[in-house]
């Protein structure tokens, strides 16, 4: 009880700080399969003044869920899920043989928030849940041996509230807009025991099976509905403001602050042109798009801005005519909402004035 107690508390108080996740919105879909790692349940045997117990003892099993949520965009997201538990079991402490199959079967109600806004440079984006359901356990064909006893159950479905945790990440398809693999850790536990009427000593007596707690490892795939297909990279060139350019972009690829070989070409431009026309200085101001958080926004504009100020130094601009500045993810050239990358607001802008 220490244990799970402990786990919940422990998610909990990390989901405050998923406040700025990039968002999941809208309607979604996810599907996944993996193994069920049971802990030790406590196994009682009784029959009149009889008792007998110890640990039983269960092999890794197969698990699926199947999961269908909605997006607040803002980080939250709330989904269904159904899932499935299948062990079965090797052997009870104390006795010389044990066997039969336990499976689990439900819904589930999870509240989740993601956390790649705390993380904007990982090409996974993390997130942590907590569940409330309810759950069926079917045990089927219970039986136990072992000095001065025997006894056997038939196959009987009890109830039983249910609570979960949940730590996992998704891998986005780039290729396919909406698309992820998932890979996460539930731990799973049951509130109530089990009684299962059967025969101890050839005499009416019961089983009762206690401390259900279940490790599931799961991976799969979600798809969320409505997403755009990105716009297409575009192709950085210079903006003519007259009939010699006075104006120029420079774009970027996603958090990254590194010149390609196509925007050293139009920097290369800029400061050719730049000899052309009268100027008394070149304005360098460096802009993101909205994945991210603010304040890590704000910075990665600055090395942006820095980044083609030095190359326009190199391709022979006095540094005193270069003003540098950065105004992460505000100014967007294409208005998007938070949280979304958008090729065309990450970018350097060059004007000569």
């Amino acid at each position: 009880m220490k244990f799970r107690n402990a786990l919940l508390a422990a998610t909990v108080l990390a989901l405050p700080v998923a406040a700025k996740a990039q968002p999941l919105t809208g309607l979604y879909i996810g599907g996944a399969g993996g193994v069920n790692i049971m802990h030790d349940e406590t196994a009682k045997v009784a029959a009149g003044a009889f008792g007998a117990g110890g640990h039983l003892q269960t092999r890794v099993g197969p698990a699926a869920d199947l999961d269908i949520g909605f997006g607040l965009g803002n980080g939250l997201r709330v989904e269904l899920e159904g899932t499935y538990r299948y062990n079965t079991i090797k052997g009870l402490s104390g006795a010389n043989n044990a066997g039969g199959q336990e499976q689990k079967f439900g819904p589930m109600i999870n509240v989740i928030y993601g956390l790649d806004g705390l993380f904007p440079s990982l090409p996974v984006q993390p997130y942590v849940g907590v569940g409330g359901g309810y759950i069926w356990t079917q045990d089927r064909n219970l039986h136990a041996s072992g000095p001065g006893f025997a006894a056997t159950a038939g196959t009987r479905t009890d109830g039983s509230i249910a609570y979960q945790g949940i730590v996992g990440a998704a891998f986005p398809i780039e290729t396919v807009p909406g698309l992820a693999l998932t890979a996460d850790y539930r731990f799973l536990g049951l509130v109530d025991h089990r009684n299962y009427p059967g025969q101890v000593n050839g005499v009416p007596g019961k089983i009762r099976l206690d401390d259900d707690f279940n490790h599931t490892i799961l991976v799969g795939l979600r798809y969320n509905f409505g997403v755009s297909p990105p716009p297409a990279a575009p192709v950085a060139a210079p903006v003519p403001a007259s009939p010699v350019s006075r104006s120029y972009l420079v774009f970027f690829d996603w958090d990254k602050a590194t010149l390609t070989d196509r925007a050293r070409q139009i920097v290369s431009e800029a400061a050719a042109n730049s000899t052309k026309v009268q100027y008394t200085q070149l304005e360098v101001n460096g802009y993101t798009d909205t994945s991210g958080t603010a304040r890590y926004n704000q910075g990665l504009s600055v090395r942006r801005a820095n980044a083609v100020a030095a190359e326009l130094v190199k391709d022979g601009v006095p540094k005193s005519a270069i003003a540098i500045q950065g105004f992460g993810e505000t100014h967007l050239l294409v208005p998007t909402g938070q949280g979304v990358r958008e090729p065309q607001n990450r970018r350097v802008e060059i004007i000569i004035k």
